[in-house]
């Protein structure tokens, strides 16, 4: 099993930008897909972002072109660089580690560690 500590969350106007790390520890890192979800009030956790252990990514189409995922597995960090926020990104932001190759990566099951999240609020 692998700890997930995310980071980075706060508030932030529309327009405005924000960097959340997540560092892990427990398990080798660099052989795991990493990924970054987002669970907003009242609703399920949504798939953000992923990478795979080599680097290639994925997005969610509401944020391709305004965030970014990269990962340094030297220091078993994975960070979500995002740009032009806008209100509807308000969500808590939690980090996981893929686990499971049986179904979607948009499904959380695949995922079987999980941080305890950060939060991010987008208003004026």
């Amino acid at each position: 099993q692998v700890k997930l500590v995310e980071s980075g969350g706060g508030l932030v106007q529309p327009g405005g930008s924000l960097r959340l790390s997540c560092v892990g520890s427990g398990r080798i890192f660099s052989g795991y897909d990493m990924a970054w979800f987002r669970r907003a009030p009242g609703q399920d956790r949504v798939l953000v972002a992923t990478i795979e252990g080599g680097g290639h990514t994925f997005y969610e189409d509401s944020v391709r072109g305004r965030f970014t995922i990269s990962r340094d597995n030297s220091k078993s960090t994975v960070d979500l660089q995002m740009n032009s926020l806008r209100p509807d990104d308000t969500a808590l932001y939690l980090c996981a580690c893929r686990t499971s190759y049986r179904g979607s990566r948009y499904s959380p099951s695949e995922y079987g560690d999980w941080g305890q999240g950060t939060l991010v609020t987008v208003s004026s």
